[in-house]
């Protein structure tokens, strides 16, 4: 039994919650079965798996994504501790460009978050020696990652207070506003825009 729903601001994330059969010996379940997402119309073949362990409460990993065409799709789960999970929706033609969701994962409740491809990705740690994991439906591409700060006042993120700074890395410390990952998209738009535009000039040209 398994329960697929989207989130209320962003319906192309899908919040899934699974089922646990518990006895004297523990429990058992199925964590993951493709029909589930095929059955939600979700079009999603996972190639990397991928597992973080965060040692200390109030951490804060993100907003990660890559550069299409190198996309990823993520399912994620956490098998330890509790998360606080946000998918920022980064799709410049979307009519929710720049909106944020946000679920609670844990490691009792057996959810699992899938973010499509166009969304940036991040989560804080509400407890200690948290283990994340998540499949992928693109490898990991060094030269095409991006990172937005979690903390960028355009998108105004309510992450949960910790009653001290969140723990970050040094490359989460350096990520761009919002507002530069905005002028890039549109910059890029726009160069794309132009190279069809002397694509079409010059195949109008060659069949004259």
């Amino acid at each position: 039994m398994v329960k697929i729903s989207p989130l209320p601001k962003l319906p192309d994330v899908q919040l899934i919650q699974t089922q646990r059969f518990q006895d004297s010996r523990g429990f058992f379940m199925e964590s993951f079965r493709a029909s589930w997402l095929n059955d939600h119309g979700i079009d999603a073949t996972f190639c990397q798996d991928n597992m973080s362990l965060s040692v200390q409460m109030g951490t804060v990993r993100g907003l990660h994504f890559q550069y299409a065409p190198h996309g990823q799709g993520k399912l994620v789960q956490c098998l330890q501790g509790t998360i606080w999970d946000v998918a920022v929706d980064i799709r410049p033609d979307s009519a929710t460009f720049g909106v944020w969701d946000a679920v609670t994962l844990s490691a009792e409740g057996n959810e699992q978050l899938y973010i499509p491809p166009g969304f940036a990705h991040g989560f804080m740690t509400l407890n200690d020696n948290c283990l994340v994991t998540y499949k992928c439906t693109a490898y990991y591409k060094g030269d095409a990652e991006g990172a937005i700060s979690y903390a960028d006042p355009s998108l105004a993120i309510d992450w949960p207070k910790m009653g001290s700074a969140p723990l970050l890395s040094e490359k989460d410390k350096a990520a761009m506003s919002f507002q530069e990952f905005r002028t890039q998209e549109l910059r890029s738009q726009e160069r794309k825009t132009q190279e069809r535009k002397i694509q079409n000039s010059s195949t109008g040209a060659g069949g004259s």
